[in-house]
C-alpha cells in the first residue's frame, strides 16, 4: 500500500510541474510504417492531421511544424519513417489533445469519413512513440 501512495504521489508531482508552467514544450513524434506505405501514410498524415496542426499555429497555441523522412533507412529495430516536430506554445497546451476538437468539427464535417480514414492512418503504423525535448545550451 506504500508502494502505491509513493507511486500515485510521484505521478502527481510530475504531472503538477507541467501544470505550473507556461515555457514552450516541444515533442518528436516518430512513426515506423509498414514496409511500402510510408507515401500513404504521410499522405492520410497531411490531409487528416496537418490541418488541424495548421490551425492551432494559426491561434498561437503551435510555434512550429516540422516533418523529416530519412533519405537512408537504418536497421529494422531502430528504423522510423516519418517525424513530426512540433513546438508548442505551453506544456499545458502541447498536453491537451483536446484543443484540436473544435477545428475537427470545422475541417471534416463528415465525422465518419474522417474517422475511417484516420483509423486506416493508424492501421499502416507499427510503432509511433512521443519524445517529449528540451534545447540543451552548450555553453
Amino acid at each position: 500500500m506504500k508502494k502505491i501512495i509513493i507511486i500515485a504521489c510521484l505521478l502527481l508531482s510530475s504531472v503538477s510541474v507541467f501544470a505550473q508552467t507556461d515555457k514552450p514544450l516541444t515533442i518528436e513524434s516518430y512513426y515506423k510504417v509498414k514496409w511500402g506505405y510510408s507515401d500513404e501514410f504521410i499522405a492520410l498524415w497531411k490531409k487528416n492531421h496537418y490541418p488541424l496542426l495548421k490551425k492551432l499555429q494559426e491561434k498561437g497555441d503551435v510555434i512550429s511544424i516540422k516533418a523529416e523522412t530519412p533519405i537512408v533507412h537504418s536497421g529494422e529495430d531502430t528504423r522510423w519513417d516519418f517525424k513530426v516536430v512540433i513546438t508548442f506554445k505551453t506544456e499545458h497546451l502541447a498536453l491537451d489533445y483536446s484543443i484540436v476538437d473544435p477545428y475537427k468539427k470545422q475541417l471534416f464535417p463528415d465525422k465518419e469519413v474522417y474517422e475511417k480514414a484516420e483509423q486506416h492512418r493508424f492501421e499502416l503504423v507499427i510503432a509511433h512513440w512521443d519524445v517529449l525535448v528540451e534545447a540543451l545550451p552548450l555553453n
